[in-house]
């Protein structure tokens, strides 16, 4: 078994250990990173019944402590009243500052199980163990957790870095064609802002064969995504560069109420959105449109999504990348080269019309 590994030097250092079936002897590797005794669980439905009992019994069978919370899957589990039972939780076994809580799942899980992680205690350690693409090449990585309110995605949040994530590549045979496609919105977010190399691998690639070189390809998204932290933890410059296509996807997925649209759908109209704008205004090189439009084609991530753009600014400007008054917006002018651009509410309001 090859396994790769990347240090991120942020505010608390940690690795990120890449490899296949990593997930069975999981706690050989988190007793390098944490020495706790006690160890809180915490995943969705999906992904309990293939790995939630795996992860305890390597726990476990170490002679540690182990409970372990289940919460239903997807995006509108990522809100305040989960969170409180995550806590109900925390509180019930007695969880303490020497514990820690393992984050077990996608994005969501990572989320908001690390947002009780940076609150619980004022702050407990917390390990995660990615299962989704998207997870393992973006959310998992650089210590951004929150949780959503009704008034938009991510609004309520903490910097918690992780002691340690654990990406077993293999469990990703175990997702749905949808969470892939999902996941590899991120995946082609990360060739557009700093990777034309990258870009290239993926246009090379379709849905199917992308998994001959998956590996590579994690690598070097997580690798673009320790540089940038490391340069920007705290998302105050160079770190803004990830969310391209975020501001308008996450008003995308607030239009459809969280449901019916994943993540990684809504991130591709947005980047698609914005790309065309810039490229109308030449402020994108002209074809770069074009490219992504048939590199999102071939993992299925074309979709004609339209919601009226009048609809989408009100929520675009409660968007947490709000600065006053004023709304930074993310801008590829060419594959791999990309950066941010400050406007004001109105500059925004007429740059998208």
């Amino acid at each position: 078994m090859v396994l790769k590994k990347i240090t991120v030097k942020a505010s608390d250092e940690y690795d990120i250990i890449i490899g296949k079936d990593l997930i069975h002897d999981c706690y050989e590797y988190i007793k390098t990173a944490v020495k706790s005794d006690c160890f809180a669980v915490i995943t969705d439905d999906n992904v309990d019944e293939f790995y939630g009992n795996t992860v305890v019994s390597s726990l476990k069978n170490n002679g540690k402590t182990v409970c372990k919370l289940v919460f239903p899957h997807g995006e509108a589990s990522k809100s305040t009243l989960t969170l409180n039972s995550i806590y109900e939780f925390l509180c019930e076994n007695n969880i303490t500052r020497t514990d820690c809580i393992i984050a077990l799942g996608g994005g969501v899980t990572g989320d908001i199980a690390g947002f009780a992680a940076a609150t619980y205690l004022r702050g407990i350690d917390y390990v995660q163990i990615p299962t989704s693409l998207l997870a393992q090449v973006d959310s998992s990585v650089g210590g951004k957790t929150a949780v959503d309110l009704p008034g938009g995605k991510n609004l309520v949040g903490a910097f918690k870095q992780p002691k340690l994530v654990l990406c077993d590549t293999g469990v990703l045979k175990t997702l749905p064609r949808d969470y892939f496609v999902d996941g590899m919105g991120e995946v082609i977010k990360y060739g557009m802002i700093k990777s034309a190399e990258l870009f290239e691998i993926l246009e090379n690639h379709d849905i199917e064969s992308i998994h001959s070189v998956l590996d590579e390809v994690i690598l070097k998204c997580i690798s673009i995504k320790r540089d940038i932290v490391e340069e920007d933890e705290f998302d105050k410059g160079e770190r803004m560069l990830l969310n391209f296509g975020h501001t308008i996807g996450h008003s995308i997925e607030k239009y459809y109420n969280f449901s019916g649209i994943s993540h990684g759908m809504a991130v591709a109209s947005g980047m698609k959105i914005i790309t065309r704008n810039t490229e109308d205004k030449n402020i994108t090189k002209k074809g770069v449109y074009n490219k992504l439009v048939l590199c999102l084609a071939k993992y299925y991530l074309n979709e004609i999504i339209n919601p009226p753009v009048s609809e989408l600014i009100p929520a675009c400007l409660n968007d947490k990348k709000r600065e006053g008054g004023f709304i930074n917006i993310i801008i590829c002018e060419d594959i791999g080269k990309s950066f941010y651009k400050k406007l004001s509410f109105d500059e925004f309001t007429g740059f998208m019309n």
